[in-house]
């Protein structure tokens, strides 16, 4: 039906006769020549129609936004002064000859060919009028080469793209499952997986030796704007290497992915930071090194203040109190703003937000502006002031609390205020966490969880593990990109007497493991070899690429907030005789039976 796409016409075309076909971008009427802007999945191009044809020149007036038309006609130069240099086609217009309406369209929902906000819900609703947008075409053209150029990295480092079932058994992976009923197997489940974790070890026990997988995920927990039910990740496992090996390989990965895309080159080498000096320096276990604020730790100064807010947490061997240093920021946030940042550090835990102006650092305490000066002597804030190397004009901020509140409320703040403040120093800035705590303890319940995942090795032995299990580290791995998370992974577990300790550890006794994982602990025993891996969440990696604010903007069908698609209206209800089928007897929830 076509010659060429819209969007690849140029001058070399000159003199020809082409065909094109496309949606009706825009219409225009120039006193009796009328202009389409005709677009397709490549582009758009400028098609006039002269009133020498009376018949045509009439489907002309006919036609509207978003029309499908094949259009055939003779490619010229635009005349001088209307060249579009910012089109492909910018220098070249179609005469057209013929003009065939393939299919006429109602008025859209929502204008395609403008960039105005339009409702998220409206979007998803109509989300076939969404994708004909020039900015998302964009991004779903984005999504596609780097889902090849991983692709074609991991093939020239002989990784074999295998499938793993995505009905499979539930298994505690740190969200809610979504589960499958199963019709032939009476009052028995499926499982959709929550990554591929289990099936890529087993595939190292059988010898595949380099794994990957571009891979559908499912988790049934509550959604950000980095989070999606069902999500998709490219997952990756090797055999016989080591995690400074993995690392090694994963970050040319990236670093070509990143040049071939969108032309960007990152570091030679990506920087390592442990996770307690991630946590000691910014207070988060993916921090964005582009913000240039640290959290400095000032408890030795509080420790014998009059100040309990202080002194408290200071005291505590679970506490924490730190300042963060605000450059220049004195004279740029106003009490009001102050009023406003207390209660964002409150949607943490925090419960209030203590400050210090400083007008005049030569001044002494006399120089400081803040209710909380009063309440320590003068050379305690001397030596605060030291240790933040604070300057006349600056601004500093404290928390102090438990060290996992004042972590997340300062880490929090750091980052709102480096965004608030067009603090960003680099436009990209990775960095891998190591070192994390293998287990990390629940006050609620009692009891020690896997900080990544239960099949994570530690650095010790499982005698060391069992006496420190909450001092012990893992082999686990994140790569971090301007504070997103983008890929995590670890070494593996491949002896079944630590893969039995780390699960006793968890509180999953032998009958129990053996019951959810007794195919992992079979496999292991006979000859699994050492083994790593990782995951990269390709929605995220594409979202930063983009610029994009929500993984929903790179996804050609996401779920809303609320795990719904307005599309085809999913979740929906099934008939009573699917259900009797299948052995399920609705029960509602209590409270909800009435009116």
């Amino acid at each position: 039906m076509r010659t060429h796409k819209c969007g690849e016409l140029n001058t070399q075309q000159l003199g020809e006769t082409v065909e094109i076909c496309g949606w009706v971008h825009r219409r225009r009427d120039h006193g009796g020549v009328i202009f389409i802007d005709l677009r397709d999945r490549a582009g758009l191009v400028q098609v006039v129609v002269d009133p020498d044809v009376p018949e045509m020149f009439a489907i002309a007036e006919s036609v509207r936004s978003e029309y499908v038309l094949r259009i055939k006609g003779l490619v010229r130069s635009r005349p001088q002064g209307t060249v579009n240099a910012n089109m492909n086609s910018g220098a070249i217009e179609i005469l057209a000859r013929e003009i065939e309406v393939l299919n006429e369209s109602e008025t859209p929902p929502f204008p395609v060919e403008s960039e105005i906000e339009v409702n998220e819900e409206l979007r998803l609703r109509y989300r076939y009028i969404d994708l004909r947008r020039v900015a998302m075409q964009e991004k779903m053209k984005v999504r596609r080469d780097v889902t090849r150029v991983l692709r074609n990295f991991l093939d020239d480092n002989e990784f074999f793209e295998i499938e793993t079932p995505y009905l499979t058994k539930a298994t505690p992976e740190g969200a809610r499952d979504y589960i499958v009923p199963s019709r032939t197997h009476e009052n028995a489940f499926f499982a959709l997986p929550q990554s591929p974790q289990l099936y890529k070890q087993i595939l190292m026990v059988a010898g595949m030796d380099r794994y990957y997988q571009v891979v559908r995920c499912f988790r049934d927990e509550d959604l950000r704007a980095d989070r999606q039910p069902e999500f998709t990740q490219l997952d990756i496992e090797t055999s016989f290497m080591t995690e400074d090996e993995i690392m090694v390989i994963m970050e040319e990965m990236i670093r070509q992915l990143f040049a071939k895309v969108i032309k960007v080159e990152l570091p030679a080498q990506f920087p390592r930071m442990s996770y307690q000096e991630a946590l000691s320096r910014f207070g988060i276990d993916r921090p964005d090194l582009r913000i240039p604020l640290e959290l400095v730790d000032i408890a030795e100064f509080m420790k014998d203040v009059d100040f309990k807010v202080f002194s408290g947490p200071a005291n505590d061997p679970k506490g924490r109190v730190v300042a963060l240093r605000i450059p220049g920021a004195g004279d740029k946030l106003s009490r009001k703003d102050i009023d406003e940042l207390t209660k964002f550090v409150g949607i943490y835990g925090a419960k209030g937000l203590a400050y210090i102006k400083i007008n005049d650092l030569d001044a002494g305490v006399e120089g400081l502006q803040s209710p909380i000066v009063k309440f320590a002597p003068a050379e305690v804030w001397a030596g605060v002031l030291g240790k933040t190397n604070a300057n006349t004009g600056d601004l500093l901020f404290f928390g102090a609390d438990k060290a996992h509140i004042v972590n997340e409320a300062m880490g929090a703040l750091r980052v709102k205020l480096g965004h608030d403040l067009n603090l960003l120093e680099g436009e990209w800035k990775p960095v891998w966490v190591v070192d994390f705590p293998m287990f990390d303890w629940d006050e609620k319940t009692g009891r020690y969880n896997a900080i990544h995942h239960p099949f994570t090795a530690p650095s010790c032995s499982v005698e060391e593990l069992v006496a420190n299990p909450g001092t012990a580290l893992s082999r686990a791995y994140d790569l971090v990109l301007n504070g997103t998370e983008v890929g995590g992974g670890s070494i593996r577990i491949n002896r079944p007497a630590m893969q039995q300790t780390v699960f006793g550890i968890l509180g999953i006794g032998e009958e129990e493991a053996q019951e959810k994982f007794g195919f992992l602990l079979d496999a292991l025993k006979y000859g699994a070899p050492p083994h790593g891996g990782l995951a990269f969440g390709l929605d995220r990696l594409v979202m930063l690429m983009t610029g994009s604010t929500s993984i929903r903007d790179v996804i050609a069908f996401p779920k809303t907030q609320s795990a719904a698609c307005p599309l085809v209206n999913a979740p929906a209800v099934v008939t009573d005789a699917q259900l009797k089928e299948l052995g399920i007897r609705l029960i509602k929830p209590a409270g909800k039976d009435k009116g």
